[in-house]
């Protein structure tokens, strides 16, 4: 530390940190700034591909779409997803449909959504950009590819905890 002082860890509510484990007030931070520049980066590669005006969760919502090249449903978009309020992905779907990237249909009573030839064109163009100017930049950082793997699984496991304390928190 500079000059031998003790600032603590850096977080964005010191009286979070102050409990027992200061160390999740960390990440918690550092997941806000994390997630705020990864959605702006989203936002701002999709413009630069020519699909501007679209918020994080539509280019989420597009990019899942075209995953794998299968029909999805709303309920499959919004468990993969994990968003809660089924009324954001249903918007989104909307939006798309509307600009032609994705098409709606049905399975039973189900609304289903699969990526458009417009749509495809669009993640490509995305993923050309994303491949030129993300991912050159984070390789020249030399990060161990198998620990960025083992830190994803850890927040996804994490997500866990963070769902089930949410469901505990409802329950009071």
């Amino acid at each position: 530390m500079n000059g031998g002082s003790d600032i603590g860890p850096v977080v964005s509510a010191a009286h979070l940190a102050a409990g027992a484990m200061p160390a999740l007030s960390e990440l918690e931070f550092a997941l806000n700034v994390s997630v705020n520049a990864y959605h702006r980066w989203m936002v701002r590669c999709s413009a630069a591909a020519g699909i501007a005006g679209l918020t994080a969760t539509e280019v989420l919502v597009l990019h899942q779409v075209n995953h794998r090249g299968r029909e999805k449903t709303l309920a499959d978009l919004c468990l993969v997803m994990n968003v809660e309020d089924t009324h954001l992905v249903n918007y989104a779907v909307k939006k798309l449909t509307a600009a032609g990237l994705v098409a709606t249909g049905r399975r039973g009573k189900e609304k289903t959504v699969v990526i458009t030839e417009e749509g495809e064109t669009a993640c490509a163009r995305y993923h050309e950009l994303r491949e030129a100017l993300l991912v050159k930049s984070v390789r020249s950082l030399g990060l161990d590819e198998q620990e960025v793997s083992r830190l994803a699984g850890l927040l996804r496991a994490l997500s866990g905890q963070y769902d089930q304390a949410a469901r505990s928190a409802a329950s009071l």
